[in-house]
């Protein structure tokens, strides 16, 4: 989640974070709402390609089998899919787990397991259709059942991802029919389908305790584990029974933990790994012209964002948020930062979600007159001394945070850089022990639901992304979007609830990265996804 490192001149040449976040959401994707009557879609990419494109632009024979190692900041700690959110564990539960609705490169909503799916008139009955011969890694058939199981073990949990829809039953129908009905209509019911936390898991576990199946998870996904230590490395083999016929082409799947970018930048360029997840972007250019380097972008479903803990005495007072708003050069800051690679934010919502309002909302722009102004209406006229937590690791943060430091330091308060470990950084903004921090808000589909509910609801799992933030007329929005179908209404409650969070300041969006991968340039049919998150069953190292 951040890094790190000064530098003297005209500019700020520096790194950006590749997300590693805190997926968020509770709920997504505007593809296929309630007015949905039905969507059929084959399988992805059955076919098996005989020769496919480098990530170079080469074109050579794909190569089966083999080991695929990506280096990440952060070790897998757990596979419980209805109890994590952050991508260290989400995107190695992605590799086990599958939904049945899922979403492509572009963030276009994908039957997945399901090999189709209707939804009712009303809005309240969501039929799946499970593909024929699906079956779990360890070679027993999918059923109907399992999905049963598997979504009312999600309802039961709830955990940071949980279904919110207002579920009435979720019953099969026969063995490839699962049948959900609502208490009232859910515009993200589909695309919360497509998150992670609703892959399908056999029923009861197998019969085995949860302990048991977690430390050695059977699911659908293109890989299984083979071997796994919870603070460092995870050895992933390929479903023998995978659905994709002749996929994965990759033998093993290795998550290998570097810790330092620096680290793990040296290494892609030795060809001891054949990717890495935390590429700087200053880096970027070096390695898409370097010698057996490339890298692999898409647009993003990421924010990021400088948060405020309104519990905390001074950032409880809204003008002191708007003040800090209004001081910090958010253009500046994403041209020095991002190398390009980026895009200003006005709005919570990155550009690529729908209701996203960014070209229409009025922000606090760059303005320390107005700054002076507006703290000279709060409690603390005259400025104070605060803190803001960053991770430590992370380049692109910690140079952000500099930025904001000045910024802050123009109007008379004085913010102290705390930099911790990452897994300190989590239990501190988790507890709410923070004043203001860095960090990015993710959704898991296009779906403006996700990124919203997650950092606006106050009785959600997060409390507002722990800021705490309340605001009733925010929550009556909320609430209207979850349940208005798609079209004009919907955008303008969207814009409504957006204009208030640029007034109110619980956060104040910075800038819409691009995701960016660095790989070998032998990699061939690695797909980048919006979310951050990497699909191999295509992946090629081409000889």
């Amino acid at each position: 989640m951040s890094r790190f490192k000064a530098s003297k001149g005209k500019g700020f040449g520096w790194a950006i974070l590749a997300v590693l976040v805190l997926a968020v959401i509770a709920g997504c994707s505007g593809a296929g709402g309630a007015d949905t009557a039905k969507n059929d879609t084959a399988a992805a990419n059955e076919q098996k390609p005989a020769a496919t494109e480098t990530a170079s632009g080469e074109t050579k024979t794909a190569a089966e089998g083999g080991t695929f190692t990506y280096a990440r900041p952060a070790a897998v700690t757990s596979f419980d899919l209805h109890n994590e959110i952050t991508a260290n564990n989400a995107f190695a539960i992605d590799k086990v787990f599958e939904s049945l609705v899922s979403f492509d490169k572009d963030g276009k909503i994908v039957d997945w397991l399901a090999k189709s799916h209707e939804v009712s008139a009303d809005g309240l009955t969501y039929t799946f259709v499970l593909r024929d011969g699906l079956k779990f890694s360890d070679g027993k058939d999918v059923t109907a059942k399992d999905a049963v199981f598997s979504l009312k073990r999600h309802l039961k949990v709830g955990g940071p991802l949980e279904i919110s829809a207002k579920v009435d039953s979720v019953t099969a129908k026969d063995e490839h029919t699962l049948v959900v009905k609502l208490q009232q209509p859910y515009t993200p019911f589909l695309s919360e389908m497509s998150n992670f936390s609703n892959g399908i898991l056999p029923d009861n576990f197998g019969g085995k305790s949860e302990e048991e199946f977690f430390k050695k998870p059977v699911g659908t996904g293109p890989f299984v584990v083979e071997s796994w230590d919870p603070t460092g490395d995870v050895t992933f083999v390929k479903n023998t029974n995978y659905w994709q016929e002749g996929k994965p082409h990759l033998d093993k799947l290795v998550y290998k933990l570097v810790q330092d970018d620096s680290q793990a930048l040296n290494q892609l360029k030795a060809g001891e790994v054949d990717g890495i997840e935390s590429l700087a972007l200053q880096n970027a250019e070096e390695l898409k012209n370097g010698d057996g380097t490339a890298v692999l972008t898409n647009g993003s479903w990421v924010t990021e964002q400088l948060f405020f803990n309104t519990l905390d005495e001074h950032f409880s007072d809204k003008h002191v948020r708007r003040a800090l708003a209004l001081a910090l050069d958010r253009d500046g800051l994403t041209k020095a930062l991002t190398f390009g690679y980026a895009q200003t934010a006005n709005s919570l919502l990155p550009t690529s979600i729908p209701y996203n309002s960014n070209d229409s909302i009025k922000p606090l722009n760059f303005n320390v007159e107005e700054a002076k102004k507006e703290l000279a209406q709060s409690k603390f006229p005259t400025g104070f001394s605060s803190t803001l937590l960053v991770a430590s690791g992370n380049d692109t943060r910690a140079q952000e945070a500099q930025i904001i430091q000045a910024a802050a330091k123009t109007i008379g308060i004085d913010l102290k850089i705390e930099s911790v470990e990452l897994a300190a950084f989590r239990e501190r903004f988790f507890a709410y022990d923070f004043s203001a921090m860095l960090n990015s808000g993710q959704a898991d589909s296009p779906e403006a639901n996700s990124i919203i509910a997650f950092q606006t609801d106050p009785d959600g799992f997060s409390k507002s992304y722990w800021t705490h933030y309340t605001n009733d007329q925010v929550t009556k929005l909320l609430r209207e979007g979850q349940t208005t179908a798609d079209g004009d209404a919907r955008q303008k409650i969207y814009g409504d609830l957006l204009q208030i969070l640029a007034d109110d300041v619980p956060y104040i969006p910075l800038y819409y990265p691009d995701i960016i991968k660095g790989v070998r340039s032998s990699v061939e049919g690695l797909t980048v996804l919006p979310n951050g998150s990497l699909r191999f069953e295509d992946a090629h190292i081409a000889q």
